[in-house]
């Protein structure tokens, strides 16, 4: 069964098409059938991984031995000059794990999965060059490419030659080449250009049997590059570019957001994209024009999910990526545009006003198959002010297996875990013991309007009518000048089912690192201080505030302790609503 973009249908509103790309009324519906892919899609792929290690696919993977690589392409994007430090040093450091090179066997390595792709995709290359002269990089960018070849050139085997850590590793043999390919010894460079040429090969079977989304695209986009460089690949090359416009075409909604909503994904295509884009320009080769439209619109995506501080919101398990390098990896891509304020379809809304910037998770959970750290956060809030974070996320939850365990990971991606409602203490959509997504969020309607006085938005999602009973209905009013922060909480009885009794709620507002909360003596408000002298004051209309303990996911991946409002109240048979107001004092 093929997968779709999550459908989405216009609700009937009668306010005219608001200017600025605003469009005011909204209904996005979550897939029926995403709990998964269908068992005869992952029967057929499970079935050709098998051939991997039969003569058949050793035969697919033979023919012309290629004498060199037409050209060099220069990485556009910087490395991380610490984990290229560690390298030097000894050893490979990953979100604070590390694997000495002096212990690593490439046929049995004992890592987590993201750190497994770290190595075989060879994106540590981008490190070490960030952090050694060609002569310091030689020989150990060399002798871990001995060492890698000897493990798994001839066999292919994942996650070596996952089709996504292949695409990477063409693109980063061919950037960090003379790295690799400086040595006298025409065996190694043999053996290295060979494998590159069987690596295209093998793309050549195995892209469009990659998982749809940014996997597949990455696979493509391994094609593409190694049609570009290696002699004679201007077949390949054609028949590349158009699996790469299908892939990009099945990966991203309409408005350039990625499907499984991951900002974390959205930078690391924008990464790839600029990274293939710097072939086209060592071949002087034009791309061709889907390529540069499409990546106007990952960009447009990206800018538009990013706080004040340059650095995107920790939805789907996300964490503030460092501005620095999120700043680079845009700025390679050459495409100079406006955040997208409304990103109909890939569901995250901007509301931004002088220092002031809201953004919020309007749409239903990302397609279970896509999304391996997806949250239950419809309707959740993240806000900033210059570059401090005041309400936001914990994030972290795709970084599980490191410095994150899995039980934590799965925590992270509660409902609770986000500045949002929680009722009866209940995930908005189901998080099930294996990981996936169950039953909860449906439907979302979204109505947003504009005017002089401020923004104004309006999401409602249908995550506990069936279970609990009630509908939710969270409007927000950010004023012109971004100093003052309406809200309104609604719970309203929806469904067949119906209580008896009241129903325990919490408003979460999950506090930055920057900001200091005092209570005040009626329990009603909050006085929020932040680093560098501003305030905030918090007021709710009905409930009463705590403060409890919360905590947040590092840019290196690690849980830091942090607060958290937690507006306590109840929801009778009837429902309730609950007003709330944030304004700046200074």
């Amino acid at each position: 069964m093929s997968v779709q973009p999550r459908k989405a249908e216009s609700a009937q509103v009668e306010h005219p098409p608001a200017q600025d790309g605003i469009e005011q009324g909204k209904r996005l519906i979550r897939l029926p059938d995403d709990r998964g892919g269908s068992l005869s899609e992952f029967i057929t792929n499970y079935f050709y991984r098998l051939t991997w290690g039969t003569p058949l696919h050793a035969m697919r993977l033979k023919g012309k031995y290629p004498l060199k690589l037409l050209a060099a392409p220069e990485d556009p994007i910087p490395g991380d000059a610490r984990a290229g430090s560690a390298i030097r040093t000894g050893h490979f450091l990953f979100r604070g794990l590390r694997q000495p090179l002096a212990e690593i066997d490439y046929g049995r390595l004992q890592q987590p999965a993201e750190f497994l792709d770290y190595i075989h995709s060879f994106r540590w290359l981008r490190d070490l060059g960030a952090a050694a002269t060609r002569g310091q990089a030689i020989p150990i960018a060399e002798q871990q490419v001995r060492s890698w070849l000897a493990a798994h050139a001839e066999k292919p085997s994942e996650p070596a030659w996952r089709v996504d850590n292949a695409g990477w590793r063409i693109l980063m043999w061919a950037a960090y080449s003379p790295f690799i390919l400086s040595t006298g010894d025409q065996i190694y460079r043999s053996l290295v250009l060979n494998c590159i040429a069987r690596t295209a090969r093998h793309l050549d079977r195995g892209a469009d049997k990659a998982p749809i989304g940014l996997s597949r695209v990455t696979a493509w986009a391994g094609m593409v590059a190694a049609g570009l460089l290696l002699p004679g690949g201007e077949p390949r090359r054609i028949f590349a570019e158009a699996g790469l416009k299908r892939a990009l075409e099945g990966a991203f909604y309409a408005d350039g957001g990625l499907i499984s909503r991951s900002p974390l994904d959205q930078l690391d295509a924008i990464d790839l994209l600029a990274t293939l884009r710097a072939v086209y320009d060592v071949r002087n080769e034009e791309m061709p024009s889907f390529l540069p439209e499409s990546l106007e619109k990952i960009v447009a995506a990206l800018l538009g999910i990013l706080h004040g501080d340059g650095s995107p919101g920790c939805w789907q398990g996300g964490l503030p990526v460092d501005a620095g390098r999120v700043a680079a990896i845009v700025g390679a891509t050459g495409v100079r545009t406006r955040p997208l304020r409304q990103a109909r379809d890939w569901g995250y809304q901007r509301l931004a006003a002088g220092q002031t910037v809201l953004l919020v998770d309007a749409a239903p959970p990302p397609v279970a198959r896509l999304a391996g750290a997806g949250c239950a956060s419809t309707a959740a809030i993240e806000l900033s002010d210059g570059s401090i974070r005041i309400f936001q996320s914990c994030g972290g939850a795709s970084f599980a297996g490191g410095t994150i365990s899995a039980d934590l990971a799965q925590g992270l991606r509660t409902t609770a875990a986000h500045s949002a409602l929680v009722l009866d203490d209940t995930n908005s959509t189901a998080i099930l013991a294996d990981g996936t997504l169950g039953k909860g969020v449906s439907e979302v309607e979204v109505d947003r309007q504009e005017s002089e006085q401020g923004s104004r938005l309006e999401v409602a999602h249908d995550g506990y009518a069936r279970r609990l009973g009630f509908s939710h209905r969270r409007v927000i009013i950010l004023s012109n000048d971004g100093r003052e922060l309406r809200g309104e909480d609604v719970l309203l009885p929806s469904g067949r089912k119906r209580r008896s009794g009241d129903l325990p709620l919490a408003l979460r507002f999950h506090l930055g690192p920057d900001v200091e909360p005092t209570l005040t003596a009626d329990r009603q408000g909050a006085l929020l201080r932040l680093a560098g002298g501003g305030m905030w004051q918090f007021r709710v209309a009905l409930g009463e505030i705590t403060l409890e303990d919360s905590l947040w996911v590092d840019g290196d991946g690690r849980p830091q302790g942090a607060q958290q409002l937690v507006v306590q109240a109840t929801a009778g048979i009837g429902g309730t609503n609950i007003g709330w107001l944030l304004k700046k004092s200074s």
